[in-house]
């Protein structure tokens, strides 16, 4: 992809729809449009998936949480939304084999009725995922537990129900969707903000200045039709382009913190399945450390939002009724903060209560299409439908190809990969393997680049697994701009340890160069 050659496209050609928003929607939308035939123009006014589609909890899950609700509230839209979910669940998992996995989980049951309890909603799970479930559900003793996560507190701890859901690298995924719909013709630019909108004389939008905010410049961009997907925030691009629309979107902030993979050895999630307040909360395993989250608190929306200390406390407070070693603040290697879209309900008397759906919102005046709420699992969904509402006001009959379609690096991917990786270029296998499971295929491509400079095959954070070669592809191949593109985004280090992304931005900088 070359930042330099897409600007150079925006102002010689009227494209069909310009998408506003590059996170996983917006990526979305994009690959969608540009396989209908579509003439696609993308632009993230930071980096791509730089807000909440790189700070999820990292998992493809249908909601079991979701399906709790429905079943208490025989909701036969909360029934439709898990059986949808479970279904992208199952294609997010085929499209993309080298940036997702199957995920076990574990929730503890206090007692013989709490795992009756949960052993019978996920056994629905199981059945309401059919064909497409990845492993069946199991209700293990107490014994059979602690061979799993031998790290469990076994005082009150009865038995455990362990089932399966899908785990995705988010901001790797919606990268690769990006580059899909640059490899299908899409003008795809990041660091590109949106500043005005301008109008037919019906008042319809048909141009959008936008400003390169590395370097100040300008441009035009002329598109038939406009989408907005910014997810948080919706409601300031609708406000841009018509001041009369009121707001949509209630903003819900979901905090995260990382301890060390020795807290939780293993490759076993646990599922607290209900705290103090009514949520869930989740221990991951993730790029070998731990995961913890997530909060669910009504917010103000923040291009910066971060851990507070009462959250970081909420979460550790979690981790030491469940676990046997406690830890303090100064186990938390990083943290970070998402914010969640929820569409505005009437009757909602918090966030955890709103459904997680989405809505595609066509206005009146000018036509701008908003795609609101949802979540990661259900992207493909969301695109299709927005694309959809694209292709209707073009007046063309296109349908949606994305279902099989194997997305960048994806395409030839076997878990073998790290093998041919390891052997062909002498790498550690903690090094290959991360590799293959970043890249795909396109870690042949990465490795090359040793051959162009051996220095590039240097650790560039030990003792984690990243070389030097992938900051110089991300560069050249992956439109990292910045050191926070590559940090956080590309490798995802920032997300993961603060202390040796503070040590290794001098050296990150210098190889961006």
């Amino acid at each position: 992809m070359n930042r330099t050659a897409f600007f150079n496209q925006l102002t010689t050609q009227t494209f069909d729809v310009c998408i506003i928003g590059g996170g996983a929607t917006g990526a979305g939308c994009a690959l969608d449009a540009a396989l209908r035939g579509l003439s696609v123009c993308l632009i993230e006014k930071e980096d791509f998936a730089a807000q909440t589609s790189s700070k999820s909890t990292k998992l493809i899950h249908g909601g079991v949480r979701y399906l709790e609700q429905a079943v208490k509230q025989l909701s036969p839209d909360q029934f439709r939304m898990v059986r949808k979910a479970l279904h992208e669940r199952r294609t997010l998992l085929q499209n993309a084999p080298h940036l997702t996995r199957s995920l076990p989980l574990l929730t503890p049951c206090r007692s013989w009725l709490e795992g009756m309890y949960y052993s019978i909603g996920l056994k629905i799970y199981d059945w309401m995922a059919g064909s497409r479930n990845i492993q069946p559900s199991r209700w293990l003793s107490k014994t059979q537990v602690l061979e799993h996560v031998p790290q469990l507190q076994t005082e009150r701890l009865h038995s455990a129900v362990l089932y399966y859901d899908g785990q995705l690298d988010d901001a790797r995924f919606a990268l690769a969707l990006i580059k899909s719909a640059a490899k299908e013709g899409a003008v795809v630019l990041n660091h590109t903000e949106a500043l005005a909108f301008g109008y037919s004389k019906s008042g319809k939008v048909r141009k959008l200045e936008v400003k390169d905010t590395l370097n100040g410049h300008t441009y035009d961009i002329q598109a038939k039709v406009f989408v907005n997907a910014t997810g948080p925030f919706s409601d300031q691009i609708r406000t841009m382009a018509n001041a009369k629309s009121r707001p949509r979107i209630r903003v819900s902030r979901g905090s995260h913190i990382v301890l060390e993979k020795s807290h939780l050895p293993g490759n076993t999630a646990i599922l607290v399945p209900k705290t103090d307040d009514g949520r869930v909360l989740f221990l991951i395993p993730w790029k070998d450390q731990v995961l913890v989250g997530t909060t669910d608190l009504e917010d103000e929306l923040s291009d910066t939002p971060r851990p507070t200390l009462a959250e970081e406390k909420y979460l550790m407070s979690y981790v030491n009724r469940y676990l046997k070693t406690p830890i303090t603040e100064a186990d938390i290697r990083a943290g970070f903060t998402g914010q969640r879209p929820l569409i505005e309900a009437i009757f909602a008397k918090d966030t955890k209560s709103l459904v997680r759906d989405h809505e595609v919102e066509v206005d009146d005046k000018t036509k701008l299409i908003s795609i609101l709420g949802g979540k990661w699992t259900t992207y493909r969904l969301m695109a299709s439908d927005t694309i959809d509402a694209v292709c209707e006001q073009l007046k063309v009959k296109k349908d949606c190809s994305t279902e099989q379609y194997r997305l960048a690096g994806g395409e030839a991917y076997t878990p073998d990969l790290f093998l041919k990786l390891q052997q062909t270029y002498g790498l550690t296998e903690e090094v290959s393997r991360h590799l293959a499971r970043t890249y795909g295929t396109e870690a042949m491509d990465v490795l090359a680049l040793t051959q162009e400079n051996p220095d590039w095959k240097q650790p560039l954070a030990a003792p984690h697994p990243f070389i030097q070669a992938e900051v110089i592809f991300a560069r050249r191949q992956e439109m990292a701009c910045t050191p926070e593109d590559l940090l956080y985004r590309r490798l995802g280090l920032g997300l993961i340890d603060a202390e040796a992304t503070q040590r290794v931005y001098p050296l990150v900088e210098r190889l961006l160069q």
